[in-house]
């Protein structure tokens, strides 16, 4: 049976929800595996983190609980563009309090905003896809607690265009510097090899380093990856030899 929203109060956690916000995080977690990844450390410990919060800090977080006759129903937490949590009590899943609190999400970050979900997480991604986010990238979990790969998500906000192409923006800046760094170190490593250049080209480096790329980024094809990988390093290449030909004295 769907929530009646005349029955669920939404409203801006205080410091005094923290303990229900805590347990409810620690009941969801525990009944969601395997869906979900174990917990990270003991049930004291996980509380505790909770616990630790300060709710209004940074400044650009908000906290929100959804509550009917006092208990709490579900909660989320966003910082920015981003919800760092969605949870609902796992005896109210499936009755509206997750689409409420989505809803709201939506309506304080018109703009749109990101989110992270564990990949192994069928039933949350399905949630997600259903109220009109879209996955952009699968990565092999190194950099969240549990080591688990996750699932970025997004919801593009009221103006999807505007919304995507500053992502790719922030993504272009980011991919410059990786492309300046990269360049510069194919040149470095020619002068310790025996020619150097593209006669010392090392096709079995290259097709490991695809394969390890391709790994970390679950859905990203090793040919692909190839293909992308081979033109970064011809122009590397290619770089270092313009630049070695035109030293005075080089062929002396």
């Amino acid at each position: 049976m769907a929530a009646d929203e005349s029955d669920v109060l939404v409203r801006p956690a205080t410091s005094a929800d923290l303990p229900q916000i805590a347990e409810l995080y620690y009941a969801t977690r525990t009944a969601a595996v395997p869906a979900m990844p174990p917990l990270v450390g003991t049930r004291e410990e996980v509380l505790a983190r909770v616990l630790s919060w300060r709710v209004d800090e940074p400044a650009d977080r908000e906290v929100w609980i959804a509550e009917d006759d006092l208990e709490l129903a579900g909660y989320t937490v966003v910082t920015g563009g981003w919800v760092d949590a969605l949870y609902v009590d796992p005896a109210r899943q499936g009755t509206g309090v997750g689409n409420m609190l989505l809803d709201l999400v939506k309506s304080r970050r018109p703009d749109g905003f990101g989110l992270w979900v564990f990949a192994s997480n069928a039933p949350a991604r399905a949630f997600y896809l259903r109220h009109g986010l879209i996955e952009l990238e699968t990565t092999d979990g190194r950099d969240n607690q549990e080591h688990a790969p996750d699932v970025r998500m997004v919801w593009p906000g009221t103006d999807p265009r505007r919304y995507l192409r500053e992502q790719i923006d922030v993504l272009d800046e980011d991919l410059a510097q990786l492309l300046a760094r990269r360049f510069a170190l194919t040149a470095a490593v020619q002068g310790y090899k025996p020619r150097g250049g593209h006669v010392d080209r090392d096709p079995q480096r290259e097709r490991e380093i695809a394969e390890r790329m391709a790994h970390h980024v679950p859905g990203l094809e090793v040919e692909r990856v190839a293909r992308v990988l081979d033109v970064i390093i011809t122009e590397g290449i290619d770089r270092w030899e313009a630049a070695r030909s035109s030293s005075p004295g080089d062929d002396a």
